[in-house]
């Protein structure tokens, strides 16, 4: 059984410090296995392999349009998460399932629940060899094939609470000197410009996955990119590689709405990880007959008991 939890938009402290707690929990056999499905506020993250000079742009700058910087245990290097972009947090015990599930196998796993998700909403994807996470295929994104509306539109969407950073491009110009290279910032940190006229090529990444394993028990997991506006991905190099990423919305010219993929997803986990789905409306759900001490809907701290439980560590991106 897996229990899925909906917690919103939530800043990245407060879910990495709710993730420790189900962790400890997890292995403590306090609670079943959970899945945490949210969008974080704008922040960028840095795996166990990050380096420091794949954010482009100061973090004086950043924290100046409301970017967060965090760092964190997962595997991977950096990646931006935000509004638009649906985040999975799987807190399973691997040991539980009936099949031996390893730490490679539950990151092709998950890749093939992302498979299964973007093929419902019309986009064929696929995994690269030697990269984690999903990829699309080099062929123009559905919405350029016989479609003459001006892709453009897609930065000026009505209502959207959610825009992208407005750094002056002279700012990010003059970090150019903390890049690993000289090349110009579309080699270095390429990024779906289509309003520049013609389809984008090559293959495009459309979901980061960065889990951390402890004693068999994991954390952190997944982001797909929904409707994530893409100009937050120019802040840094992706995952450290020079490809574009890309969107649900990029692709096919089309918003999902979360309401309407999550379930989507939950339904694929339960398929590729053969495990039934249980809705939860809050977290008290999960541990009943606990007291511990939260709010409706507010993530809970770290039992002061279970801060000593710690045990080997595995990081994949």
């Amino acid at each position: 059984m897996i229990s899925v939890l909906h917690l919103g938009s939530i800043d990245y402290g407060t879910a990495q410090d709710l993730q420790k707690s189900l962790v400890e929990l997890r292995k403590a056999g306090r609670i079943g296995d959970v899945l945490l499905l949210l969008e974080h506020t704008p922040v960028i993250t840095l795996g166990r392999n990050a380096r420091e000079n794949n954010i482009v742009v100061p973090r004086e700058l950043l924290a100046s349009q409301g970017v967060e910087v965090f760092e964190c245990d997962r595997g991977g290097d950096v990646t931006f998460h935000g509004p638009g972009q649906l985040v999975a947090y799987p807190i399973f015990d691997l040991r539980a399932f009936r099949e031996k599930i390893g730490a490679v196998d539950f990151v092709r796993r998950l890749e093939e629940v992302l498979i299964l998700t973007c093929a419902y909403c019309g986009i064929p994807t696929q995994r690269i060899k030697g990269m984690t996470g999903v990829w699309t295929y080099p062929e123009a994104p559905v919405k350029f094939r016989g479609d003459e509306r001006d892709p453009s539109t897609r930065s000026s969407r009505a209502g959207d609470s959610a825009r992208g950073p407005s750094f002056a491009q002279d700012d990010i110009s003059s970090q150019r000197q903390v890049l690993r290279s000289t090349q110009d910032d579309a080699e270095v940190n390429p990024t779906l410009r289509d309003d520049q006229g013609g389809a984008p090529t090559g293959e495009r990444k459309i979901a980061a996955i960065g889990v951390h394993i402890s004693r068999a028990v994991t954390s952190h997991g997944f982001a797909l990119n929904v409707w994530t506006d893409l100009d937050y991905f120019k802040l840094i190099v992706p995952c450290g590689l020079t490809k574009p990423v890309t969107s649900i919305e990029y692709e096919t010219g089309k918003r999902v709405s979360m309401e309407e993929l999550m379930p989507v997803v939950t339904r694929h986990f339960g398929q590729v990880f053969k495990s039934q789905i249980l809705w939860l409306e809050e977290l008290n759900d999960l541990l009943p007959g606990i007291d511990i001490g939260a709010p409706r809907d507010t993530p809970m701290k770290e039992p002061e008991e279970l801060r000593q439980l710690r045990g080997n560590d595995t990081s994949l991106a």
